[in-house]
């Protein structure tokens, strides 16, 4: 059986969706666009984020071509994450959605003000 991630035959949207799906992952996204980051400062900037659910989405955006991986051979070990052009490609992607997201929060907003 083929995922939604991977079947060619699924809308691009759905298929664009699959790969951001969950909690962190937007938000980790996000967070990328400023630059390389430790996984520790991901952490420290996403409270509640915990570290297995952390590894697991990195895991996954990498597996998706979404984030760079670098490990240093130093002591202690330090691990860097960081876009890659596809994943910045995503970003510029998702912006105008994220600016309709803000718009109907501010609908919503007024809307209760009202």
């Amino acid at each position: 059986m083929t995922s939604r991630r991977h079947d060619p035959d699924v809308c691009g949207v759905t298929a664009a969706i699959s790969v951001i799906d969950g909690k962190w992952k937007t938000s980790l996204l996000w967070l990328l666009e400023s630059g390389p980051h430790r996984p520790a400062e991901l952490r420290r900037r996403l409270p509640g984020l915990t570290e297995k659910v952390l590894t697991q989405a990195l895991r996954e955006m990498e597996a998706d071509g979404l984030v760079d991986r670098e490990v240093y051979d130093v002591l202690p070990p330090k691990t860097v994450y960081s876009l890659t052009g596809f994943g910045r490609d995503l970003a510029e992607a998702l912006a105008p959605l994220s600016d309709w997201g803000h718009r109907r929060l501010e609908r919503l907003a007024d809307s209760r003000s009202a």
